[in-house]
């Protein structure tokens, strides 16, 4: 990892990441809200396909909570795949062009051929952005533990 990973108690600062439509947006953007950042290597892969749209469908529900999908992928490649999946549940971002969230959280790959790319990381934040949960899966090609996720999430 590249940096330090925050862990319960922790606040997760403002960050500004990308839309599928060029477009920003920050964390800030959805104050009040419960949040899950969904941190994943890339939407281009079968297991972040189907932990995009496990979450995608766990989150439907539940509109105190917005979920955040967050890699490097271009923002084309999350518009191509949301559209395709009918991912409207929860927000794909990307954090390509300023590396803010990166830079904040640790999260990049730094010893291996995807160097560059997040490792696979699941954190839950209370409204006021604490995190309450964080869960580092820790082989990529596994997918993380959605219930525990969803537990933390109803205490935050």
């Amino acid at each position: 990892m590249s940096g330090t990973i925050p862990q319960a108690g922790t606040k997760i600062e403002d960050f500004t990441v990308v839309k599928q439509d060029l477009s920003e947006t920050s964390l800030s953007d959805f104050d009040g809200k419960k949040k899950v950042l969904i941190v994943l290597p890339s939407l281009d892969t079968g297991v972040c396909q189907k932990e995009t749209k496990e979450f995608n469908d766990k989150l439907a529900d539940m509109s105190d909570t917005v979920g955040l999908v967050i890699s490097k992928d271009l923002p084309f490649t999350l518009s191509r795949f949301c559209g395709a999946e009918g991912i409207e549940n929860v927000v794909a971002v990307s954090d390509f062009r300023y590396n803010d969230f990166a830079n904040q959280t640790g999260v990049e790959l730094v010893n291996t051929p995807f160097k560059g790319l997040f490792y696979r990381f699941v954190f839950v934040l209370n409204s006021d952005n604490e995190v309450v949960y964080t869960e580092e899966v820790g082989d990529i090609s596994h997918e993380p533990n959605y219930d525990a996720a969803l537990e933390a999430l109803k205490s935050a």
